[in-house]
């Protein structure tokens, strides 16, 4: 029989065992499965005890809805309320109980949901953008909470798709006229319904979706977008939307042609832009087309300035979108102004918390041999969530995550002292795309059965979530805690008052 070759290791985990002078192998120190802390966990339901635990159960106490939560929404789960860190822990010690019980995916990723986040940032957008409604892009999280809170405080909506304008005009409550069908290349089946529907507004950058509006929906209130500067943006969309200055004119002119009524300009600087100085730019294009409009006889009366803010830019953004609004339109009684904010709503207000299900590393322990200034992981770690799940934002977003510790040990304390060394994070399915995190620097004593943390998970994550490898969707667990926890509850209760969102 001939040698078998040795294929050379891929990974630098991937090297020969260790053995001892008369070559027996040295063995792992746990051979027992009763002996690995993982297979009962049953430190974290003793840890209840602790006082930081003793703490988190407190939050619940003397309040109804905080133990078992408000069901608002028959067909939604409760509301807690307090900080998203009580449900991390609480989810986690749940998770732990589920597994004792030896309940099936008892230690399922999870979101915590914080719904005061979403309403602190539709504050904070009404007092730096006054002027300028906000139309939230349901593509970025069509969240059933997030879309029933954002339209009991009167926001609009961007919407993409008929099952988006469905979704929310199925909510009660919403008037097509805040609505926005922002695809300027739609189905003729989805111009016709949306027209059935009420929704008027569209966006259009071509000829043949003027022909499609004018036979399906000839009563539309149609927007040229137009294409702007997005090269400053982590997703630019200009190569595929936004018609060029010197193809406006012909294409306002085929509009006038078709008797269809043009009332306005969008444009979008791209998704997640990192320079709001481009707003300026785009609303002196916006401008121009404005003239042009006029020349040919429209009278525009709307301006959508799209999306593209960064929460932690927002105010840079907002000063730009200030100054160049005034100096380029001046005079603007008659001219509604709109944006079209996706993850600047949500990104911060959803957090995840996965279980680490399985690790690969030395069975002896020791770091494999690499030279000492190598940076390159020690362990990998695999978590039951992946890019085929919420974090394909990775591969769609261009998402990068700092994963953090959120229990070890059964404890949700971590020494600063503890050791710490380069680490991989992978996600549960059989594809080897599936990376959540290439390399991060994470504590050597995380074993299976800890839980990990990721925060700013709310947006482009569960909306393209799939099941692949027959895994589930992260479920979400829902508080409105902190500034802003009171108007949510209670914008919320009103809605359903009114017989929406029911």
């Amino acid at each position: 029989m001939s040698q078998v070759d040795i294929l050379p290791a891929l990974n630098p985990l991937d090297f020969s065992l260790s053995t001892t002078n008369n070559g027996s192998h040295c063995y792992p120190r746990h051979t027992e499965e009763s002996n690995l802390t993982w297979t009962t966990n049953n430190s974290l339901i003793n840890d209840l005890s602790s006082p930081c635990l003793r703490l988190s159960n407190n939050s619940y106490s003397g309040d109804s809805h905080a133990q078992s939560g408000d069901v608002i929404f028959p067909n939604l789960p409760a509301l807690f309320q307090g900080h998203p860190d009580v449900h991390l822990r609480t989810g986690i010690m749940n998770a732990s109980r589920a597994a004792n019980n030896h309940e099936a995916d008892a230690e399922q990723a999870f979101f915590v949901a914080d719904l005061s986040q979403v309403y602190r940032q539709h504050q904070r957008w009404k007092s730096c953008l006054p002027e300028i409604q906000p139309f939230y892009a349901i593509k970025c999280n069509p969240d059933p909470y997030v879309l029933r809170l954002l339209a009991a405080l009167g926001a609009g909506f961007d919407c993409a798709s008929l099952n988006e304008i469905s979704q929310v005009l199925n909510l009660g409550g919403v008037d097509p006229s805040r609505i926005i069908f922002a695809n300027p290349c739609k189905a003729v089946s989805f111009i016709r319904n949306a027209g059935k529907m009420g929704v008027d507004m569209m966006t259009f950058d071509n000829a043949d979706e003027l022909y499609k509006i004018a036979r399906s929906h000839p009563r539309a209130k149609l927007v040229i977008r137009i294409l702007t500067d997005d090269s400053k943006s982590v997703c630019q969309f200009g190569i595929k939307f936004g018609a060029p200055l010197d193809v406006v004119p012909g294409l306002l002119a085929k509009a006038k042609e078709l008797n269809l009524d043009v009332v306005g300009v969008s444009f979008h600087v791209g998704s997640g832009c990192y320079d709001p100085s481009v707003y300026r730019d785009a609303i002196m294009r916006a401008r121009s087309v404005f003239n042009m409009g006029k020349e040919l006889g429209f009278e525009f009366n709307l301006l959508d300035v799209g999306g593209g803010f960064e929460d932690a830019l927002f105010e840079k953004a907002a000063g730009y979108l200030r100054e160049a609004i005034d100096d380029y339109f001046p005079e603007r009684q008659h001219i509604k102004i709109i944006a079209e904010p996706g993850r600047f709503y949500v990104s911060k207000a959803f957090r995840l918390a996965a279980h680490i299900i399985a690790r690969r590393a030395p069975l002896d322990g020791s770091a494999p041999p690499l030279p000492e200034d190598a940076d390159q992981p020690r362990v990998m770690y695999y978590i039951n969530d992946g890019v085929y799940g919420a974090f394909n934002c990775i591969l769609f977003d261009h998402k990068v995550v700092h994963p953090y510790v959120l229990s070890m040990g059964g404890s949700f304390h971590v020494a600063a002292s503890e050791a710490k060394h380069v680490s991989s994070v992978w996600g549960p399915t059989c594809d080897s795309i599936d990376c959540v995190s290439p390399k991060t620097v994470l504590p050597a004593g995380l074993q299976v059965g800890d839980w990990l943390g990721f925060d700013d998970m709310g947006a482009y994550t569960v909306c393209a979530a799939s099941q692949f490898n027959g895994f589930e969707v992260s479920n979400v667990i829902y508080t409105a805690g902190g500034m802003g926890a009171s108007e949510v509850r209670n914008a919320l209760k009103a809605f359903a008052a009114d017989g929406h969102g029911l």
